[in-house]
């Protein structure tokens, strides 16, 4: 990755690493001027390490500067700077070059103006990092609730998250800005996304041969396993006599549910964001009805919304507290054929309402035939974060527990349908 490890700048003055020093790799000449001495390498040190590294790598000059002070009036917030006696420059202040030992007074750099200096100066792959830190890292709001602002920035799901969390603030006007972000980073995930999930459900393989020979449908092992006889070892080749294809399984057959119940509290927003969007991509294939409801201690069905998950996720309200076992009640009311459903708990699995009433449920429900999933995450990184104990106790009861991004959820649907 070629940007200026601003990940790190935050450790700056305390000399420590961080993974963003990947960074390091590239070098800022492609992307303005820097030190008179051509030393670019040197440069990059100085921005992450800040001004104490100087006897090293030596001053910065021009446009360094500015990075540096575009930099500072970021990272200089960091809470552990002070808890050290780190005083913040005046240039971190006030994005001068002025005298670097001056006070650290309230800085007259606004959200604004800091956003246009650092698309400025930095590559864009640098610019949605420092974008996401003063979202995520250091809560300035004005990123998302001034219009000047939303007038200027990429949108990134990380924006899109913060929108969600704070348009309850919003004016109309906000809103109306806010909504160009919930609309393009929907859709970049759709375009992304949907290939993917059309993708397994074009149709899966099943164990059956095939008499219709094409090419998706080969089958490498069966095939080499029935003309090993024709095996000749002289020239090192096996000739295929027969070969063998799978079979495709027709899924307009039989009708399937997909019950997806997502949790909207705060921690959630990714997985908001994506069970939107995958709802959206999996609504209308043939053979599968898609349910999608969102709860924190209420329950609100989104399905008469899917198609159209940038009025869904503006109707989506982040935070609150979580009541997952009436969330469950509410979807098992949906399910029509308890053998022929998925249903599908997005959730961090801190239940607070009733965990007894939560497991017997999910107990029933596996009773009865559903297939009960229980993911920590739904996005592109699927990481799990997730209360274990509850997770092992519905494990207990049958449910299938862990995390899945969009398309691997879609994949598991789809060869439940090809039964």
């Amino acid at each position: 990755m070629n940007d200026y490890a601003p990940g790190a700048t935050a450790h700056r003055h305390r000399g420590t690493d961080d993974p963003a020093g990947a960074g390091m790799q590239g070098g800022p000449a492609a992307h303005g001027p820097h030190r008179g001495d051509g030393d670019a390498g040197l440069e990059r040190w100085r921005l992450i390490l800040g001004e104490p590294a100087e006897r090293s790598t030596g001053g910065l000059g021009g446009q360094g500067l500015a990075r540096d002070a575009a930099l500072e009036w970021l990272y200089g917030r960091d809470p552990e700077l002070a808890r050290r006696g780190v005083r913040r420059t005046k240039g971190a202040a006030d994005g001068t070059s002025g005298d670097r030992g001056a006070g650290d007074g309230p800085s007259s750099v606004t959200a604004v103006d800091w956003l246009d200096e650092v698309h400025r100066l930095f590559p864009k792959e640098t610019v949605e990092r420092l974008e996401r830190d003063a979202v995520e890292r250091y809560g300035i709001e004005e990123i998302v609730t001034d219009p000047a602002v939303l007038e200027r920035v990429e949108p990134s799901a990380t924006l899109l998250k913060a929108v969600l969390r704070t348009k309850h603030l919003m004016n109309p006007e906000v809103l109306r800005l806010a909504r160009r972000i919930v609309a393009e980073v929907v859709r970049q995930l759709m375009e992304r996304l949907r290939p993917e999930v059309r993708r397994a459900f074009h149709g899966t393989r099943s164990r059956r041969p095939s008499n219709r020979h094409v090419a998706r449908n080969f089958d490498f092992r069966a095939t080499v396993r029935a003309n090993l006889a024709h095996y000749r070892p002289d020239e090192k080749r096996l000739l295929i006599e027969r070969p063998h294809f799978h079979s495709r399984t027709a899924r307009h057959l039989d009708q399937w549910q997909l019950v997806l119940l997502v949790d909207q509290s705060g921690s959630m927003a990714g997985s908001v964001i994506h069970s939107a969007v995958t709802a959206a991509c999996l609504w209308g294939l043939p053979g599968l009805k898609t349910h999608l409801v969102a709860f924190d201690t209420s329950v609100v069905d989104l399905t008469s919304d899917v198609t159209d998950p940038v009025e869904l996720l503006m109707r989506v309200q982040l935070g609150g507290g979580t009541d997952i076992a009436r969330a469950v009640d509410y979807g098992a009311g949906l399910i029509e054929n308890p053998r022929r459903c998925v249903f599908a708990v997005v959730s961090d699995f801190y239940e607070g309402g009733d965990p007894y009433r939560l497991v017997r449920t999910v107990r029933g429900l596996v009773g009865q035939g559903t297939t009960v999933l229980g993911l920590a995450a739904l996005d592109e990184d699927a990481n799990p974060a997730y209360d274990r104990a509850l997770g092992q106790r519905l494990a207990n009861a049958g449910a299938h527990m862990g995390a899945m991004t969009p398309g691997q959820l879609a994949s598991f649907v789809a060869e439940r349908l090809a039964g």
